[in-house]
């Protein structure tokens, strides 16, 4: 069993890819509306089990309003499931995300527009795998970055065209004006802990496949990853600009918790982005991980015998022929916050818990901090 937190002492963040996106629009929205579809269950019973007082949840189809996320409060949070106590999230925040958005060109190169490969972020429809925080703390106004271009970060690594290596030119200088680095979003949230302020800055980069030589996604994969550690580092934020066109990043000695599904890997996969935000100045990794992961790892097989990374570490349940078994969630805090405890659920075969490990293909990561 995971150990509840202290709430006299620390507070718990987590982030949890639920894998709660759908095919089509109105879907997820339809399948909250009533207490009885099963995968919605087992998370949110992962969720009551886990008791976070601030929580990211991943791959959550965005619905205008907040419908979806208030009828998940209600008809799974707010109900006991598998005997667990239910859980109240008095503060939310979900917002519009790249996912789906159409941009109008052919952003895939494949000669034609209008499919989930020329959105801003590849997304069947506007909001596909958007993102959900959950608060027991006040949300402040959040400061978003859904629309900062990729182009204008300094060094951007732009995919290049085999066909003409002499530059990077898979995308136009037509498409470079307008398409955006956040293939979801990136978010600041400033959550009051009793007084003080501590930035959770979410997002969820895309996953570096799904592509060709070029590598486009692997690339933006990297560069949305660094998007965090220039906002954190003093002096390499000035060219970042929120949604409201301000400037600049997160002030000198600012507490935050970096947190969400990376899609990175620090030592196996297909990017090894995830090494810019751990090294970034003051940050804290706190190296949660879980027996289910070293289990899975070995009964599994696969790509995963020859794997550099220690399985103690995965997070992520994948194809064991490639990529494997990764570390792809993270919750990474900020000196002077005082990490206590982490870890991830992922329970091992012989935990009456196990059953809830088909909730996702990703296991809720959690950390308890003195803030």
């Amino acid at each position: 069993m995971v150990p509840a937190a202290d709430a006299a002492q620390s507070v718990r963040f987590a982030t949890f890819n639920a894998s709660l996106n759908r095919a089509t629009q109105g879907e997820l929205l339809a399948d909250l509306s009533t207490s009885g579809d099963p995968q919605a269950a087992e998370v949110a019973e992962v969720v009551q089990r886990l008791r976070p007082d601030v929580l990211l949840l991943n791959e959550f189809d965005y619905v205008e309003g907040g419908a979806a996320v208030g009828a998940f409060r209600a008809n799974y949070l707010a109900r006991s499931q598998g005997g667990a106590d239910p859980i109240d999230y008095p503060y939310a925040y979900t917002a519009p995300v790249n996912t789906g958005v159409p941009s109008g060109m052919d952003l895939d190169n494949d000669g034609t527009t209008g499919d989930p490969g020329d959105a801003y972020g590849f997304g069947a429809f506007p909001g596909q795998y958007g993102m959900v925080v959950l608060s027991k703390y006040p949300i402040g106004d959040a400061r978003t970055f859904q629309g900062f271009r990729w182009a204008d970060m300094p060094g951007a690594r732009l995919p290049d065209d085999p066909a003409t290596p002499q530059h990077a030119d898979w995308y136009s200088p037509e498409e470079l004006e307008s398409l955006r680095l956040s293939s979801k979003s990136h978010w600041d949230l400033p959550i009051d802990v009793g007084g003080r302020t501590v930035h959770f800055l979410t997002s969820h980069p895309t996953p570096p496949s799904f592509d060709g030589p070029e590598d486009r996604n692997g690339l933006r994969n990297q560069d949305e990853i660094r998007f965090w550690t220039d906002y954190v580092t003093p002096g390499r934020a000035d060219y970042i600009y929120d949604d409201t066109g301000a400037f600049g990043g997160l002030a000198p000695g600012a507490r935050f918790v970096i947190a969400g599904d990376q899609n990175s890997d620090p030592v196996d996969g297909d990017s090894n982005g995830a090494r810019q935000i751990l090294r970034a100045p003051r940050v804290i990794d706190p190296l949660p991980g879980s027996a289910g992961a070293v289990e899975a790892s070995t009964t599994q097989g696969g790509v995963n015998a020859d794997q550099r990374g220690n399985p103690f570490f995965d997070t992520g349940d994948f194809n064991d022929e490639a990529p494997g078994n990764l570390r792809v969630d993270y919750v990474l805090p900020s000196a002077p916050l005082i990490p206590l405890r982490a870890g991830v659920f992922w329970p091992a075969s012989n935990d009456e818990l196990a059953r809830l490990n088909d909730a996702s293909d990703h296991h809720l990561v959690w950390i308890d901090l003195l803030a």
